[in-house]
């Protein structure tokens, strides 16, 4: 007997439509025919984790696999409270940003409840909201920034939790520590704001701010900050969230213990601890990357959407799934946008020369 998951499925789960994860590498070469991949699709670091973190993955001693971790990521919680000047139960981390995301809205919203996002913004938001019962008010992008008076007349005695990426995937757009501030005031309090600061390293603007530093005169604000950008370890999963000791208290509530492995929990730590240089050797990398390819792409006529962050977006002639199998052929993997409601445009990975090159060659190619 089949079991009737018309009736055993919510209707959430039932109509959402799943994500599908690209093929693995060998699979990809193999489909598309090329020896190569340059990975230009998931803004991963070119240059892997700092020296500290890649010894610790070197040499993590087998037999501490059958040890089953710390529960609460003990030791990193206490190393990232001093990094931020907080106390360690101020700090949640988790398997990737999309499981503290998850605690989040779990924590804060049941069917009936609101969450807001944006359109052209990091869509997990979104989605764990939809596929949890909870409805995802998504309000569109104004001149490629968030629109903070929009955000606010969506808001109603329902809304739990607004999401802000800052700065923005895919744009690279941020709102100056001002403007945050002038945002929160509004807000008052009655929700939660979620700061998503995945790409906070990468940023050298001036006014933009740090949102962990904000949690104390506004503790409705959780910051998430994440491993798998800037410290390169996007292969292990660990993300963490900090913000007021009472609302992460709630959040923790939510958690499942043990999800953060420890081979993660022990190279999170050398980096935090890293003083090889690390952030400066990435960022002058992506000051290089991003020099070259808006001045290719400018000679090319090709309109780019560039701010901060270790990526750009590209507008092309025509459609961008089309784009992203013809530059598979060429051993060149990007992101097509069209998922992010930014039809005929692709995301491209800030990366070494080499593959910015290989980039540019196979676009030209494709194009003509």
């Amino acid at each position: 007997m089949e079991p009737n998951l018309e009736r055993l499925v919510p209707a959430c789960v039932r109509e959402f439509e799943p994500y599908i994860p690209s093929k693995p590498d060998h699979e990809l070469r193999n489909l598309y025919g090329c020896d190569r991949l340059y990975r230009l699709n998931n803004n991963e670091n070119p240059l892997g984790p700092p020296p500290g973190a890649q010894e610790i993955i070197r040499r993590f001693p087998p037999p501490l696999g059958a040890v089953y971790p710390s529960g609460d990521s003990y030791d990193l919680r206490g190393e990232i409270a001093a990094f931020h000047g907080i106390h360690p139960d101020q700090v949640l981390v988790g398997n990737g940003a999309n499981e503290v995301i998850t605690f989040v809205i779990k924590a804060f919203c049941e069917p009936g409840d609101n969450i807001i996002t944006a359109d052209r913004t990091f869509a997990v938001y979104e989605w764990v909201a939809v596929f949890s019962g909870i409805e995802a008010r998504v309000v569109p992008l104004k001149e490629g920034r968030f629109d903070g008076p929009a955000m606010l007349d969506r808001i109603d005695d329902a809304t739990k939790v607004i999401f802000l990426c800052n700065p923005n995937n895919p744009t690279g757009t941020y709102w100056s520590r001002d403007t945050l501030v002038a945002f929160l005031e509004a807000v008052g309090g009655r929700q939660i704001v979620v700061v998503d600061e995945a790409y906070f390293e990468f940023v050298e603007a001036g006014d933009y701010p740090d949102g962990v530093s904000l949690v104390g005169a506004y503790p409705n604000v959780v910051a998430f900050r994440t491993f798998s950008k800037m410290y390169g370890i996007a292969g292990l999963r660990i993300g963490y969230l900090a913000g007021d000791r009472n609302v992460v208290d709630m959040i923790r509530r939510t958690c499942v213990v043990y999800s953060v492995n420890a081979v993660a929990q022990a190279a999170a730590l050398a980096c935090l601890r890293d003083d090889t240089g690390h952030i400066a050797r990435t960022r002058a990398l992506m000051r290089q990357s991003r020099a070259f390819l808006r001045e290719e792409l400018g000679r090319m006529g090709l309109p780019v959407i560039c701010g901060e962050g270790n990526f750009l977006i590209v507008k092309l002639p025509g459609s961008d799934t089309l784009a992203y199998r013809k530059l598979m052929r060429e051993g060149v993997m990007i992101r097509p946008m069209t998922g992010f409601r930014y039809p005929n445009h692709i995301r491209v990975t800030l990366a070494g020369m080499e593959a910015m090159e290989a980039f540019i060659r196979a676009l030209k190619k494709i194009l003509a």
